[in-house]
């Protein structure tokens, strides 16, 4: 069954559902369940994917002779999630408009999204381009490490920015996938550009001999071939007897404002979600290499989790986004009790296989005798990570999809401000063990702050903010 069918049978279940005895009403969750699980499952496969190739090139750098390298390409990907992470909103502001100009059926409106948001995209990765000397050398500075860790990161980065406008226009793709629910499509492209990634680190590693530099080129060999893929999904996929594009229409300023004002709450919300990360990584750099690389390594665990919790997450997007566009608060109710009810089994999950085989998981990733005895003396922390983090990423999806983008902003920066004084203070009092319980605290104001908001949201869904939402 295609996703377009089987979305408009989810559809008319919905709306007959309102109307069952009460008999069948109690079969709903069964149904729910059913829809959830439809709409996460590729999701997350598609997700756990990505942080794939962090890992692999983890591990390719973890077998390098010396910390040094494993801590260069840590900070080397600091930075790059710093930049195209920052820039997320072309991936999250791409399926928001293309849903609705799908939804609507307007093809000539989706088209010109698409070439609006990679017209942004070109913009965004040019300036990158044109302005990486200082770029990488400021991040890395406010980062901090050794004078080793820093010339690896170096050659890492400038061997891996070439391909940036290439990486962000992989957003706008992905972005479009989601929105006409090509889901499986998405998976596909995800798929690729991990295999892709994999074949040509260890070629360019291994065979060719470029150390630090080519696992750089390799993520960039992987980003380049996988916005190939993704540009002739788009033609081939591209709505047929259109008329020619109209300039004036394609740059109209109102609407390329609002590809950015869209998410500009969003892009905040990012930036303090990066600056967290970015100051973990500091504090670990002043540690030491091997604590540096340690935390890296051990970061992983968190991304893997978040990648593959986030797929329940962005089935709350799109169920609560449709409730509050129906006002239906029953269905409401239920997106969120099921969502967070997979997404707490998933949470669990996690942390069960890290417990189980963290320390099998490390040493895969890494042959070096300090980074592996490091990294398994802080493993029970980021084997308890995932059972804590998962209500902040659920609420995420809750509020994204009720379009409520001030309160994400506003609870992440409470987060983060608290998360520097918290991290500040237990490292000093513990050490490393400190600054990852500051990481755990953070983690849990993510869900705190958020779910403080909640009542209002739920009261809101008779109101205006349901009506605009």
């Amino acid at each position: 069954m295609n996703d377009a069918a089987h979305d408009g049978q989810m559809q008319t279940a919905t709306k007959s559902a309102q109307t069952q005895t009460p008999t069948a009403a109690a079969a709903l969750p069964v149904h729910w369940h059913r829809r959830v699980l439809t709409l996460a499952f590729p999701i997350v496969l598609a997700n756990l994917t990505q942080p794939i190739l962090g890992a692999v090139d983890t591990a390719v750098a973890g077998h390098l002779e010396g910390a040094s390298y494993l801590g260069g390409v840590a900070l080397g990907g600091l930075f790059f999630n710093f930049v195209f992470w920052g820039f997320g909103f072309l991936r999250m502001g791409t399926t928001g408009l293309v849903a609705q100009a799908h939804g609507a059926g307007d093809q000539v409106e989706l088209r010109n999204n698409i070439v609006r948001a990679l017209l942004l995209a070109a913009t965004i990765g040019a300036a990158v381009l044109a302005l990486q000397v200082p770029l990488i050398d400021c991040a890395l500075r406010a980062i901090g490490g050794s004078e080793a860790v820093q010339r690896h990161a170096r050659v890492y980065c400038h061997a891996r920015i070439w391909a940036a406008p290439l990486a962000l226009g992989n957003y706008v793709v992905l972005g479009w996938l989601l929105g006409t629910q090509r889901v499986r499509l998405a998976l596909l492209s995800q798929v690729f550009i991990n295999s892709v990634n994999i074949v040509a680190v260890l070629l360019f590693v291994y065979g060719f001999d470029w150390g630090v530099a080519g696992i750089g080129a390799a993520t960039a060999t992987a980003d380049t071939l996988g916005f190939v893929l993704g540009a002739a999904l788009l033609w081939y996929n591209r709505p047929r007897g259109l008329p020619a594009l109209n300039r004036a229409a394609l740059l109209d300023g109102v609407a390329l404002r609002r590809l950015v004002v869209l998410n500009r709450d969003i892009f905040v919300r990012t930036l303090c979600l990066l600056g967290s990360f970015g100051w973990f990584a500091h504090l670990g750099a002043r540690q030491g290499d091997a604590t540096l690389a340690a935390n890296a390594l051990l970061l992983n665990f968190q991304t893997f989790m978040a990648y593959g919790l986030d797929g329940f997450a962005h089935a709350a997007e799109a169920l609560v986004g449709a409730a509050i566009g129906a006002r239906d608060r029953h269905a409401f109710s239920q997106a969120i009790k099921v969502t967070a009810l997979w997404s707490a089994l998933g949470a669990l999950g996690f942390s069960l296989i890290y417990w189980g085989a963290g320390r099998w998981i490390v040493e895969g990733l890494t042959d070096q005798p300090a980074v592996r005895a490091t990294a398994e003396m802080y493993l029970p922390w980021a084997a308890l990570s995932p059972v804590i983090s998962v209500w902040g990423f659920l609420l995420d999806g809750v509020f994204i999809g009720a379009t409520r983008t001030r309160e994400l902003m506003l609870a992440m920066a409470v987060s983060f401000v608290l998360f520097v004084a918290a991290s500040w203070a237990l490292l000093a009092l513990y050490g490393n063990h400190g600054l990852w319980a500051a990481m755990l605290l953070f983690m849990a104001l993510r869900g705190v702050t958020l779910a403080r908001y909640l009542p209002g949201l739920v009261s809101g869904m008779a109101g205006p903010a349901a009506a605009t939402a």
